[in-house]
């Protein structure tokens, strides 16, 4: 097949690229790189296979250019992190709404076989049920989490009046090699590795007791690719590991000194999928252990060499707005 990844220079794209290619198929990126990067590439751009085209989303009529005689698009193009959506929201709709209706109209011109759309289980806000269910409530408590709801919506929308065959992939704390290290303050293992590797403590929000479903990267990459090889369209479905890990046996695994942070409003005490659907619908299920997962991590280290360090200082003035907002304050 030919496969269109946008987003394809960035964490998840980049190892979605490598493994299309690794199956045989032919791969455009669509990459502005605002937040991805050439070198996630670096592998991929060496096979004949591969064309990379840097390019916006939001710019309809560029994008359409590169939907020549696609068969397969995986939109993970898109705005990401808490903070910076709460202070641009207008970006954030643009990007990840606009863009993503802008993908979808390209894709139907193009008459492609297959969308793949990277959702974020942000949208379930604070669930009432673990592991969560695809049917329980959306509840998105920032912008970031909201337009990517409104992009899945326009994507199942398409798909119902247009007969584009889509896949909704919600996805559960994605975490491996190349995951992003600059920028806003975020993900859990980039902040934590740059303060390995700086010999600082780890930043613990609360006590730790706090758990995620971490899934290995390559993982999810695979359930991309079974999303887009099967017969499937309509659904919307939850991408998870299977089952959830505290903050502290993290910190354990890493193994470190530990500094504590208050607790931030908006986030669940819980990110656990129930992966029942996606199991059963696509045969999918995540291989990496948790164990397995971080030991690549730090055999990666080096990746976060140039990562910014967060303290505790630092941290509270990157969240101000976080918990003005979300803590009921204006």
């Amino acid at each position: 097949m030919k496969a269109l990844v946008t987003g394809g220079a960035g964490f998840i794209g980049s190892h979605l690229t490598d493994q299309l290619l690794a199956a045989g198929h032919e791969v455009v990126v669509v990459d502005n790189l605002a937040t991805g990067r050439r070198d996630n590439l670096k592998q991929a751009l060496q096979s004949p296979q591969c064309r990379f085209e840097e390019q916006d989303i939001v710019d309809a009529a560029g994008l359409a250019a590169c939907f020549a005689g696609v068969d397969w698009v995986f939109h993970l193009a898109g705005r990401a992190d808490i903070v910076p959506s709460i202070d641009d929201p207008r970006l954030y709709f643009k990007v990840n709404v606009e863009g993503t209706m802008n993908v979808l109209e390209a894709a139907r011109q193009a008459g492609v076989k297959r969308i793949v759309y990277a959702a974020s289980s942000s949208s379930y806000g604070i669930p009432d049920v673990y592991p969560t269910p695809e049917t329980a409530p959306i509840r998105p408590q920032y912008p970031y989490a909201l337009t990517k709801y409104m992009g899945e919506e326009l994507l199942l929308h398409w798909g119902q009046v247009y007969g584009l065959p889509v896949v909704s992939l919600r996805m559960f704390n994605v975490y491996g090699p190349r995951s992003r290290t600059t920028g806003a303050y975020g993900a859990v293992f980039g902040v934590f590795l740059a303060q390995k590797l700086a010999g600082k403590p780890f930043t613990v929000v609360g006590d730790g007791s706090q758990t995620r479903d971490f899934t290995y990267v390559s993982d999810v990459a695979e359930a991309f690719i079974r999303a887009a090889e099967s017969t499937i369209s309509g659904e919307a479905m939850n991408i998870g590991s299977g089952n959830h890990y505290s903050i502290n046996r993290l910190v354990e695994l890493l193994s470190g000194e530990v500094s504590y942070i208050p607790k931030r409003p908006g986030e669940p005490d819980c990110t656990f999928a129930d992966v029942s659907k996606i199991e059963r619908l696509l045969g999918w299920k995540a291989k990496v252990s948790f164990e397995d997962g971080v030991a690549q991590m730090l055999a990666h280290m080096e990746d976060w060499a140039d990562a910014p360090v967060w303290e505790p200082g630092s941290i509270e003035k990157a969240t101000e707005k976080w918990f003005s907002y979300l803590g009921g304050g204006q």
